[in-house]
């Protein structure tokens, strides 16, 4: 029999995480129950900030674009599993995995640049206070945001490129909850050199060079915070930072391990859990991280929702 080579008729099978139906219903509630936790938290945050003219800063126009594409992160991986459990299949069309794959992408790389570039506005805010305004100006904002963009969905459009040329016969099966581009690109039955060469660049454009330039910042963040005298200044600027540091320890940290689970098990079903960690759970916390410990984000929370 010959094998088949038209992509367009080919049909992947989602494994996720198990099989078992008496585990599926757990999964299904719990999914469910951080996905809408995901939703409704980032959205107060970009209601919050859009309703309180205090909060119209730089730093508070990157978070709400943060909070933006967590929502839309989230939602091109969760709901399509959530519809998989519900109506007992695995399956996911040629097209649609395509398509979640260009998305996946995208936000993924979209919060990667973002904090990176709120680290910037972080650095800029405790290293030069005085021409903070100056240099953070609305048309730089504007301009960071849009090249965040534009990389992104560079990025998201050549690597689909990429995976469209390829053929795919058998082995349909993928080991994760969606369709994961190394997982994909690797149950190809044509050459995969140019995908795992991309693969491998954006790992070092992704991963290198946006945590480059987060430590660069902190590293001189800590320098103008030891040279602060005070001790409440000390800790005023520190707090400033918190929340940021704590969201960039969340995604490189469970980025990294989901790396090192796919290293050590490409198609076990721990990669697919690790990747629960920055696919759901950091999206999740983020909206909790940005306004447990920060005032004026609480003020204008507590103003949307009672109108204080």
């Amino acid at each position: 029999m010959e094998p088949r080579n038209h992509t367009w008729l080919v049909e992947f099978l989602l494994l996720g995480f198990s099989e078992d139906p008496a585990v599926k219903p757990i999964i299904f509630g719990l999914f469910l129950s951080m996905y809408l936790v995901t939703v409704t938290g980032n959205l107060l945050i970009i209601l919050a900030i859009l309703s309180d003219p205090h909060l119209h800063t730089p730093m508070y126009f990157f978070l709400a674009n943060l909070s933006f594409s967590d929502i839309c992160f989230t939602s091109t991986t969760v709901p399509k599993m959530l519809v998989n459990i519900q109506m007992k299949s695995q399956a996911i069309s040629y097209a649609g995995c395509i398509t979640q794959m260009f998305f996946f992408i995208i936000f993924g790389a979209l919060d990667d640049f973002l904090l990176a570039v709120m680290a910037y506005d972080r650095y800029v805010a405790i290293c030069h206070p005085l021409h903070y305004t100056v240099i953070m100006n609305p048309q730089l904002c504007v301009q960071l945001l849009l090249l965040c963009w534009t990389i992104s969905v560079l990025d998201g459009l050549l690597n689909s490129l990429l995976v469209l040329r390829l053929s795919f016969c058998t082995h349909m099966e993928i080991h994760h909850f969606f369709c994961e581009l190394n997982q994909v690109v690797h149950r190809a039955c044509s050459d995969t050199f140019l995908n795992d060469l991309m693969m491998d660049f954006e790992a070092v454009l992704f991963g290198g060079a946006p945590l480059s330039g987060i430590l660069y910042s902190y590293s001189k963040i800590a320098s103008s915070i030891r040279a602060i005298s005070s001790a409440q200044g000390k800790y005023k600027a520190f707090s400033t930072c918190a929340s940021h540091l704590l969201t960039i320890s969340l995604f490189y940290g469970t980025s990294i391990s989901v790396y090192l689970s796919a290293s050590a098990a490409p198609s076990s079903a721990s990669t697919a859990a690790a990747s629960v960690m920055y696919t759901v759970v950091t999206p999740m916390l983020n909206p909790f991280i940005y306004s447990l410990r920060n005032t004026d984000m609480k003020r204008a929370l507590k103003r949307l929702l009672f109108h204080k």
